[in-house]
């Protein structure tokens, strides 16, 4: 795509020269067009990737403010990247997108329904502490969910928190906080554990059993003082100076550790999360003082099962259970981690099927669920009907926003297929507790008697 922006242009902001190379890389071509959630729901050219990058293209490349038409039809991106895995030219549409939030948000006044409800988000959903308090008084108004459903201008999003909210809260872990877990064994590795900030509060047996899995084939696990919210939450709300905040804590966090004991890896166990860390010696690109310690950090980064393919597991019981893959966007596109996950189920003793329209997005996308309820509502009952099709017994995933989207559908359906992280099962798999969801689903009964040792 050819550009004309000036020298004085490109050097008026630091983030243009990266952008002006990514809209040159594109070459029209369309094949993103065939693969992207919101045109193939509303078959509108604006709201596929070609035709938001041309958008973005002429406001970027005029300095133009963003308009109303141009914020509509980037919000509804829900950057789940099955462009980029497209795309043959290599457009690295995330970056380019990325920076098309941060411009609105310096440039465009939104609604102040719209302004009071980003920043309620942005100011708990980062906060385990906010978020657990926020869900405890989500439960008391799911009775006046129809109610406020019909208020004017914020009620289709009121309604939809409400929706997602879980009717009651799990426990908070002794797991979580600031600590460490010794290797069983010899310890073989030690790893830097992400907490997260709204996966602890609504699913706290995911890092529980990720610990578990990792401790009992030699892997030391630390949950190191200092770190929190990676930042994509807010980040992909344009939010720039507040996602730069959360990732300079967590690399001084995690820096400390490598410069001490020392890291093999940092795992991540919600693949949204991996994919902004993955990401973190760009974010610093320009930021001398953290450009290095950023790359480091990133580098060593790793989703939870691309780390434990490296490890030598072996299943301690058998199974006769059925469980559909559904690989979340930010895996599959935004990690290029298409068939490990599927592997190490396989090798745990599953029956592992595909779903079908696997690269399409559940409609989870961060906070995209809340604000584009009726888009998301279209792409869950689309996901759920899929994965409906390989009757499977449960759902496997790897990311706590697609968890809560998919159980949701099937709730909405009154079905009982449970929907688990890929480390409870693989953790159950090995010699773990069964899952609670499991459990409550009567499933367990489909474990036979331990593995007999060879």
């Amino acid at each position: 795509m050819k550009t004309s922006f000036t020298p004085e242009h490109l050097a008026s902001d630091p983030r243009l020269p990266a952008s002006e190379k990514i809209l040159r890389s594109c070459v029209h071509c369309g094949f993103c067009t065939a693969t992207c959630p919101t045109y193939l729901l509303l078959g509108d050219e604006l709201d596929s990737p070609r035709g938001r990058i041309y958008q973005i293209k002429d406001m970027l490349e005029n300095a133009r403010p963003a308009t109303a038409e141009v914020v509509k039809h980037v919000d509804r991106c829900l950057s789940c990247l099955s462009c980029m895995t497209t795309c043959p030219s290599g457009v690295h549409y995330m970056h380019l997108v990325d920076h098309a939030r941060a411009h609105i948000e310096e440039t465009y006044e939104r609604p102040w329904h719209d302004r009071v409800l980003r920043r309620v988000l942005a100011a708990i959903l980062p906060y385990p502490g906010r978020f657990r308090l926020a869900m405890l008084a989500a439960q008391l108004g799911k009775p006046f969910a129809g109610l406020l459903g019909a208020l004017p201008l914020a009620g289709t999003r009121l309604k939809a928190m409400l929706a997602l909210a879980p009717s009651a809260l799990p426990g908070r872990s002794a797991m979580e906080g600031p600590q460490r877990f010794v290797a069983e064994g010899p310890r073989r590795k030690r790893v830097a554990m992400l907490s997260g900030c709204a996966q602890p509060v609504l699913d706290p047996g995911i890092n529980e059993a990720t610990i578990r899995l990792l401790t009992r084939h030699g892997v030391e696990v630390v949950l190191p003082k200092g770190e929190g919210c990676c930042g994509a939450l807010v980040h992909h709300m344009g939010r720039e100076h507040d996602a730069l905040a959360f990732a300079r804590a967590n690399i001084d966090a995690w820096t400390a550790e490598i410069d001490g004991e020392g890291l093999d890896a940092i795992l991540i166990t919600a693949s949204g999360c991996g994919t902004t860390i993955k990401d973190y010696g760009f974010m610093f690109r320009n930021e001398p003082a953290y450009a290095a310690k950023a790359e480091r950090v990133a580098a060593l980064a790793k989703d939870v099962t691309e780390f434990v393919e490296t490890l030598e597991i072996a299943p301690a019981r058998g199974f006769d259970l059925t469980v559909a893959y559904h690989s979340a966007c930010s895996m599959q596109h935004g990690q290029q981690l298409k068939d490990g996950p599927k592997r190490l189920l396989a090798r745990a003793g599953f029956r592992v099927k595909e779903v079908p329209e696997g690269h399409i997005c559940c409609g989870s996308a961060g906070v995209y669920n809340i604000l584009q309820p009726e888009i998301a509502e279209q792409l869950r009952e689309r996901k759920v009907g899929n994965i409906e099709r390989t009757r499977p017994d449960l759902v496997a995933t790897g990311n706590i926003g697609c968890i809560t989207q998919i159980a949701k559908g099937f709730a909405d359906r009154g079905a009982r297929t449970p929907v688990l992280h890929t480390a409870e099962l693989l953790d159950w798999a090995t010699g773990g507790p069964i899952p609670e969801k499991l459990a409550n689903a009567g499933l367990g009964e489909a474990m036979p008697a331990p593995l007999a040792a060879e």
